[in-house]
């Protein structure tokens, strides 16, 4: 059984616009909250009091070369199981919200606390 760490008290939220800003820049701003890196009591082995929500994802700036080049891949793990989804595809069939949840899962370490900071994030259009 694996636990997770996670700073008990009471939760700070912090709010970012996504308008008129860029799909890195702002979802590397949210991964660098959700890691705890702007709070005094960071501790990289501990899931901080920390939740954030990103405000106006429709109106992120995104290329049109960004969004005909990009390109999501996954592996089924059987052969021939390679799937490919482009980034038009995907804001078609989900929204913007969830190339931008894409993009800071991304930047979150692969390791058991992953999870629990990602239910931590919360993206409204």
């Amino acid at each position: 059984m694996t636990t997770t760490k996670t700073q008990k008290g009471e939760r700070t939220l912090y709010t970012i616009d996504a308008a008129g800003g860029s799909l890195g820049r702002v979802s590397s701003e949210a991964a660098s909250i959700l890691l705890g890196k702007k709070s005094a009591q960071y501790m990289q082995n501990e899931v901080m009091p920390i939740e954030v929500e990103i405000v106006n994802a429709k109106q992120l700036v995104m290329t049109e070369k960004r969004i005909k080049g990009k390109e999501y891949t996954r592996y089924t793990g059987y052969p021939g199981g390679l799937r490919i989804t482009s980034m038009a595809n995907l804001l078609m069939k989900k929204g913007v919200g969830e190339a931008l949840r894409k993009a800071v899962d991304g930047m979150i370490p692969r390791n058991k606390l992953r999870k629990e900071r990602m239910k931590r994030l919360t993206i409204t259009d």
